[in-house]
């Protein structure tokens, strides 16, 4: 059961909860109830009181002991019986019914209209007796004094049945292309009909003529309503001898006086659908008009809402319980759902116990369902130390985390932080703190990395700041210290600045050098608005473009100088370190000769020399950025053949390193072939010279044309 309050009236929906399947053993039922909080919570007020797929229309009988519902798949009706809260009879049927009406007290006299434009009548028995219509029918009425049947649909014709002589009598004709509904009036039994048109026919079934035309299409349009199309007549009830409601295909109800031409009152769904069912409660003066979204009931008399209900599930029909605050809907799902709204009324005879039950509902609210439970991310299950109970019933899955007891919750929580309560004292205390603090002078903190940089761009943000406050022309310029994209390069070291790379030697003359004339150019900006005027600023102004086009082109000077003054200090830092390793290399070999030969020191020093004095070349027109060692190297290759030179890069195996005119290092090195597969090599070459030795050539044999069989032949012949 689920309880719902709008507008502050109480409603219960007792059909909520889970339905237990029909083939399921008592046993099994008995342990399901045991262990499902949802089924224990559940109110079965009627046993099976559902269809196989869609419910269309439901109806209660006259004497109020049988519930009568229509729905498919397969087309059935089914009677269920109030007094034994059960299942009656089902019986199935041809195709889906359109409408039908219960004619006698109780369920022994049944009236079907199918889609097929046939009309089905059923006894207490079963079926009794089916005829057909000339035209598709929509909506039929049972005139009780005349035992007469009127249908409406797809005809501007209406169709009488005469049940007492068994035949069609004469039909009427209406000024209507089509028929949507119809009533006829309890009291003096006036037939009513409303038209895809927008208008409602009145004829009196004594003289069969139209007494009356009421246009409701015009009348259901309020200022500011959005008309996409003519509005018809989707409802019509009649209430009393002179009121009648009149539901539109727009949404709309109309409560009409039969003594007028303009409705009463006229109430908005602002759903923009179809009214599909109007009924009216006597006791309360309340209209309960629906679409396929929501219920609404009002006051008849002023139109304000006295409450709604708005299932999960589109609303075919809607039947109110007599005298009872009871209803039942006919919905787009297999359950059909029964409400209880006691401020409507009592509940009825065979349900009384609703009345107990929900006044003892009302002295203790009850909690919603998901009060009792706490809902947790899986960020939070990991911090509670509850990661290993996904998947079990103590978590139940929901959207992007789970439903845990609220119980089971707070008893983790205080075992997995017991200083909660010290730790938000602390919080609240360094709160208190930061707030004070921001009343004294701000010191500018420096970031752990890069910190000459943030400390550059501190000072250019406050040169710009100050600019922009003295001249108050434009904004200043966003920092890239308060951008969150550049955020990383000043927390994570991988970003730190190298100052000893080539690299930055090598571009920061150019970033110093914009650098100093963006200082320069706030400071003549800033001296220019502080002591000139406006005229004096006009006639400068060639010289002072004069002179900012020679210190552009000084500056342009000066960092090409220290550009080229960079690369000579790389270039002499690379030949000194070149040389270091060559002297590295020799005194490493020296000492291993030793050790192993024990030669003579001074041929060995001799040698070391020789191999260790410069040897000096011509430096060619763009080589000056590539080593001495390199050049002669790719001079010893050039001369040599390629035999050679593949042979020297195959058992070489080193890698060679080249300075590129930017800076950086170009790599290029060939894998050392493996004792392995030079013996492969040297096998397959020799067994090729061996093959060579044993063939024996085909010299002997001419190529010349007249020998062999073919010259023979030709001979013969």
């Amino acid at each position: 059961m689920q309880i719902s309050s709008v507008n502050d009236v109480k409603i219960y929906n007792l059909s909520h909860g889970k339905s237990l399947p029909e083939w399921l053993s008592d046993r099994r039922k008995r342990q399901l109830q045991k262990k499902d909080v949802d089924i224990q919570r559940r109110i079965e007020l009627i046993q099976d009181f559902e269809m196989p797929t869609v419910c269309t229309s439901i109806k209660v009988s006259r004497d109020g002991q049988f519930i009568l519902a229509a729905g498919t798949y397969k087309p059935r009706i089914r009677c269920y019986d109030t007094y034994q809260l059960s299942l009656k009879f089902e019986r199935c049927l041809d195709s889906d019914v359109v409408a039908f009406d219960v004619l006698s007290d109780d369920y022994s006299k049944l009236v079907f209209l199918h889609y097929d434009r046939y009309v089905e009548f059923h006894s207490q028995h079963g079926h009794y007796y089916k005829t057909r219509i000339p035209k598709f029918g929509r909506d039929f009425s049972y005139h009780y004094p005349s035992c007469d049947l009127y249908f409406v649909g797809a005809s501007s014709e209406v169709y009488r049945l005469n049940l007492e002589q068994g035949r069609f009598l004469n039909s009427l004709q209406t000024d209507a292309v089509e028929n949507n509904v119809c009533d006829i009036n309890p009291v003096h039994h006036l037939f009513a009909t409303g038209t895809s048109e927008g208008r409602v026919e009145c004829w009196d079934p004594r003289v069969r003529n139209r007494v009356g035309l009421l246009d409701c299409a015009l009348s259901s349009l309020s200022e500011g309503t959005e008309v996409q199309g003519l509005p018809s007549i989707s409802a019509l009830k009649f209430h009393g001898s002179l009121n009648m409601a009149v539901g539109t295909s727009t949404g709309q109800v109309l409560l009409c006086d039969l003594r007028s031409s303009q409705p009463l009152l006229v109430k908005d769904h602002f759903y923009n659908l179809p009214i599909n069912s109007l009924n009216f409660h006597d006791q309360l003066d309340l209209v309960v008009s629906s679409d396929s979204k929501i219920i609404k009931i009002w006051n008849k008399d002023t139109g304000k809402l006295f409450s709604s209900i708005q299932p999960q599930v589109n609303i075919n029909d809607v039947c109110m319980y007599p005298n009872s605050g009871m209803l039942f809907t006919a919905n787009e799902d297999p359950k059909m759902n029964t409400f209880y709204i006691p401020a409507l009324g009592p509940a009825p005879r065979w349900c009384s116990f609703l009345d107990n039950l929900t006044e003892e509902l009302e002295e203790s609210p009850e909690s919603t369902v998901y009060d009792d439970y706490k809902f947790v991310t899986r960020k939070d299950l990991d911090n509670l130390g509850l990661s290993h109970l996904v998947g079990s019933s103590l978590l139940k899955a929901y959207m992007h985390g789970f439903f845990m007891d609220i119980r089971l919750y707070h008893k983790v929580k205080s075992m997995a932080n017991p200083f909660a309560y010290e730790e938000y004292r602390k919080d609240k205390i360094r709160q208190k703190i930061e707030e004070s603090r921001t009343q004294r002078v701000q010191v500018k903190k420096l970031p752990k990395v890069n910190k000459e940089l943030a400390l550059k761009l501190m000072e250019e943000g406050d040169d710009e700041a100050e600019l922009t406050s003295r001249t108050k022309k434009g904004k200043a310029l966003p920092s890239i210290l308060g951008d969150d994209r550049f955020k990383v390069m000043f927390e994570n070291p991988d970003y730190q600045v190298d100052e000893q790379s080539d690299e930055f030697r090598l571009l920061n003359p150019i970033v110093s050098k914009v650098g100093q004339k963006w200082k320069k150019k706030l400071r003549l900006l800033a001296q220019q608005d502080a002591t000139s005027q406006q005229v004096a600023d006009d006639e400068e102004e060639p010289e002072g473009r004069a002179s900012s086009e020679e210190e552009s082109s000084d500056d342009d000077k000066s960092w090409v100088e220290e550009v080229r003054e960079q690369r000579r200090l790389l270039r002499q830092e690379d030949r000194d370190r070149r040389r270091q390793e060559r002297k590295e290399a020799d005194r490493n070999t020296v000492l291993l000769e030793r050790e192993q030969n024990g030669g003579d020191k001074t041929s060995n020093m001799t040698k070391s020399k020789k191999t260790s004095q410069p040897q000096f070349y011509q430096i060619k027109a763009g080589e000056e950025f590539r080593s001495f060692n390199d050049m002669a190297h790719k001079q010893k290759l050039q001369k040599a053949s390629l035999e050679d030179r593949l042979k020297m890069e195959e058992y070489s195996g080193v890698s060679n390193v080249a300075d590129t005119a930017v800076g950086s290092k170009q790599l290029t090195f060939t894998l050392k072939k493996s004792e392995q597969q030079r013996k492969q090599q040297q096998a397959e070459r020799d067994h090729h010279e061996e093959r060579k030795k044993l063939r024996r050539s085909a010299g002997h044999l001419s190529s010349r044309r007249g020998r062999g069989w073919g010259g023979r032949g030709r001979g013969r012949r």
